[in-house]
């Protein structure tokens, strides 16, 4: 039986993205020895994270514009060059100015893996595309049970530069040869899967739709706007509930394990939410997920025992992790797959500012209220603006019926 090759993409982008954003979240298991070893503040290492995410976004419109013009192959492995060689730096900086601007191009370089991939299986699939981006969204779900917890034994055993030179060879010799096997979509895809259920293409009904007009879209601004509300809305509790459930008496270690609940919670959504999406329809699904999203952000509010803490993180991280990757789904109903890297990057710009907004702001609700309340009231008040928001997305292009042969 032959297998399709759009599912070799998805795992080719599923292995290369557990491994790029690993490379960028494992940050966070590097901060006490730093700290400790360095003598920087946590404060000024805890930036790095900020900087990643401001980086990612902008480098992300530039890697997908690159994408759209030559294709996801060349763009991925440059990708995992720069970032194998940005970890390696990183492992011998001596100033925390350094391995601030050092981070800055993992980055960038993470970028290059991210947008990419993403872009290019909306192309490879219409059928199942849902299914497909939420596969490779749970590849990079994957990071925090795989490669940060390899990070903290390399530190363990070793040292912390040990740990980022090592991390950088992972880059190197996963990424680079993954990238090889990352193709642009044929212009027709295979006709099992182009064919919906309703036997037209489910593609955008206008292919001749160039990139400066799309980014004038109201669909494009619907879409980053709410993306950057969700990100907002999640980046926040994602980064401070651990700390969070320590003030509310729990050990570390206790209180480590519900990122874990959450992480392996969001494995569980992806899928969750990928099928629903298929069957049901995006948008519904999407708008669903954002309003259930704000209520799993306001029950932290509530929780103060670990058994409590593991039923929020359960589904606070199954309905993060399921509405993340749908935000591809419906880009590519608005905009024909050509441009598909351009959008996404555009559009991650906005994902990754609410992303890089969460801890920040947390962090000063905390140092001016000495509490945590009012970040996850706020949570919820934002998951509920990007509900609205998302409720402004005009009716998919209509279908039309694929050309027959005379």
């Amino acid at each position: 039986m032959k297998i399709y090759y759009g599912w070799i993409v998805v795992a080719a982008g599923a292995l290369s993205g557990c491994v790029a954003i690993g490379s960028v979240f494992s940050l966070a298991v590097f901060l006490r020895p730093m700290a400790d070893e360095t003598g920087w503040s946590s404060a000024g290492v805890s930036s790095a994270m900020m900087i990643v995410f401001l980086t990612m976004g902008v480098a992300a419109f530039g890697w997908g514009m690159l994408t759209d013009r030559i294709g996801p192959r060349v763009v991925v492995l440059t990708g995992g060059l720069l970032l194998g060689l940005a970890l390696a730096l990183a492992s011998q900086a001596e100033s925390l100015l350094e391995f601030q601007l050092i981070y800055a191009g993992v980055g960038v370089s993470a970028a290059a893996v991210f947008t990419p991939t993403i872009a290019t299986i909306t192309g490879w699939f219409e059928r199942h595309r849902s299914l497909a981006v939420s596969l490779v969204s749970a590849g990079m779900g994957m990071a925090p049970m795989t490669m940060s917890p390899f990070a903290s034994w390399m530190i363990e055993e070793y040292d912390w530069r040990t740990a980022q030179f090592v991390l950088a060879l992972v880059a190197w010799f996963v990424i680079v040869p993954a990238a090889f096997l990352v193709r642009r979509a044929p212009a027709t895809p295979d006709e099992a899967e182009r064919l919906g259920t309703t036997g037209v293409p489910a593609g955008a009904a206008d292919p001749a739709m160039t990139a400066g007009r799309a980014l004038r879209t109201p669909q494009f601004w619907v879409l980053s706007l709410t993306w950057f509300a969700c990100c907002a809305t999640h980046s926040g509790p994602i980064f401070h509930t651990v700390s969070y459930a320590v003030l509310c008496g729990l050990p570390v270690m206790a209180a480590v394990t519900i990122y874990s609940v959450e992480g392996l919670a969001g494995l569980a959504g992806r899928i969750l939410f990928a099928v629903a999406a298929d069957r049901l329809g995006v948008k519904r699904v999407l708008v669903a997920g954002l309003f259930a999203q704000a209520l799993g952000a306001g029950a932290y509010f509530f929780v103060h025992r670990l058994g409590e803490f593991y039923a929020a993180a359960a589904a606070f991280g199954m309905i993060y992790g399921g509405v993340m990757p749908l935000y591809a789904v419906i880009a590519r109903a608005y905009f024909p797959a050509r441009i598909m890297g351009t959008i996404l990057g555009a559009a991650t710009i906005f994902s990754c500012a609410g992303m890089a907004l969460g801890p920040p702001i947390g962090g000063w609700i905390y140092d001016t209220t000495d509490s945590y309340a009012w970040l996850y009231i706020a949570s919820f008040g934002m998951g509920l603006g990007a509900m609205l928001i998302a409720l402004l997305f005009p009716p998919f292009p209509s279908r039309r019926p694929a050309a027959q042969p005379a």
